[in-house]
């Protein structure tokens, strides 16, 4: 497996470009299959989740092109060869129960397997079902598959989540843009991702009001057509790079970020003491003298702060003047990156889903282990603040959602290099 090396270089300075949102294309994908018609996306992320979803989408018979480097997502489900979206590839990634509103909403039948992913939690896909349940599909789980039919085509109801899942409103998004009649989604996720799959769908004719809020009304359509469109920026890389100079001081313009997408984390970074100002062509983030200051973090869904940035936010706070509380309140067991912590001299006390951190005047180099994607990239700013040599073993989970971080960093001045491993 491959390891990220990373030495303490002090501050850093320069330019990184933020990539699409690799968590909006791996939802605009499956729309694809809503539609006979071509559908292209623009200022698509070059991620291995990508790949797995790419091979998901090209096993049930959709054709999947990549052009301009990866860069442009040409998808066509014209000919759909089969229904049944298999546990080899599910197992890979959370993502691909979106493959199961689609095709249940367009044939009237599915077959999914259960989905895999980060070890970050439960997470369990009963809201998604319940949602269908409510636009008449029949269920059946059976030897961990969904099988799922509809045998009159699905019919628009109204869904109330019971908890905000970002998931199952972008599933439930999906199906009931097919479904006879009118669809309400109640306490529906409102995060941006799901703003720019209702733009998604809307290119290709689907009748969506109210994305963006906590009600969505669907106004179901007899087809959908192809359609172009361009993944909006990915915010939680947005985040990552905009804490790299603040974790080891300098100045970074993140391009093609924007604050509406991370506004609640820029109030916390203003709390710290960094200073985060829009510019023609993203957003400049600057650290010049001095520790940051503590702050409490707890993180909730859209517009609050986002759970992806809790970790990355940890390692700001490790050598931050005072003590914080980080409360997770979305994901349980999404503190595996402390220990790794630790390791490199934090000072980290972790009750339940609450994480108490005393700042230190430096942290040490050590090496240490990636457990998820997020926790991986949290490890690698803890480095870039750390006296000595850092080395992030099992960073395989990084590359599922961050596309050339040695280069991006090393571009500000990072000394950060990846090695292959034995």
């Amino acid at each position: 497996m491959d390891s990220i090396i990373v030495t303490g270089n002090g501050p850093l300075k320069g330019q990184i470009p933020i990539a699409g949102a690799k968590n909006a294309c791996l939802t605009l994908m499956p729309a694809t299959l809503l539609s006979d018609e071509p559908l292209t996306l623009t200022n698509a992320p070059r991620l291995s989740d990508i790949k797995t979803m790419s091979a998901l989408l090209e096993s049930l018979g959709a054709e999947v092109s990549q052009l301009q480097d990866g860069q442009v997502l040409v998808m066509s489900s014209h000919a759909l060869s089969s229904h049944v979206a298999d546990y080899d590839i599910v197992r890979k990634m959370r993502a691909s129960i979106l493959v199961l509103g689609p095709m249940l909403a367009r044939d009237g039948h599915a077959v999914v397997s259960l989905p895999g992913g980060c070890a970050i939690g439960a997470r369990p896909v009963d809201l998604h079902l319940r949602a269908l349940e409510a636009m008449g599909a029949e269920l059946e789980l059976k030897e961990g598959y969904v099988h799922a039919k509809a045998r009159n085509g699905l019919k628009g109801g109204t869904v109330e989540f019971p908890l905000v899942s970002v998931g199952a409103t972008e599933n439930a998004l999906m199906a009931a843009t097919l479904a006879k009649g009118t669809t309400v989604l109640k306490n529906a996720a409102r995060e941006p991702e799901i703003v720019d799959l209702a733009d998604c769908l809307r290119r290709m004719g689907a009748q969506i009001e109210g994305d963006g809020t906590g009600t969505i009304t669907i106004q179901g359509v007899d087809r959908l057509g192809g359609a172009t469109h361009p993944v909006v920026p990915d915010r939680i890389e947005l985040g990552t790079y905009m804490l790299a100079p603040a974790i080891c001081g300098g100045e970074v313009e993140c391009l093609g970020g924007r604050i509406d997408l991370v506004g609640a984390f820029c109030e916390k970074l203003d709390a710290a003491g960094i200073d985060v100002s829009e510019t023609e062509k993203g957003i400049k983030v600057s650290r010049k003298n001095g520790r940051v200051k503590s702050v409490d973090v707890t993180t909730e869904p859209f517009p609050g702060f986002p759970t992806d940035l809790q970790a990355q936010m940890m390692a700001l706070m490790c050598t931050a003047e005072g003590t914080s509380v980080l409360e997770e309140k979305i994901f349980e067991n999404r503190f595996m990156h402390a220990p790794e912590l630790m390791r490199m001299g934090a000072n980290i006390d972790v009750h339940g889903g609450t994480a108490t951190v005393t700042g230190v005047e430096r942290l040490k180099g050590a090496p240490v282990m990636a457990t998820d994607l997020r926790a991986s990239v949290s490890l690698i700013l803890a480095g870039l603040a750390a006296e000595g040599e850092t080395i992030v073993n099992r960073v395989y989970h990084l590359d599922r959602g961050y596309e050339s971080v040695e280069e991006k960093l090393g571009n500000v001045g990072a000394r950060i290099e990846r090695v292959s491993g034995q």
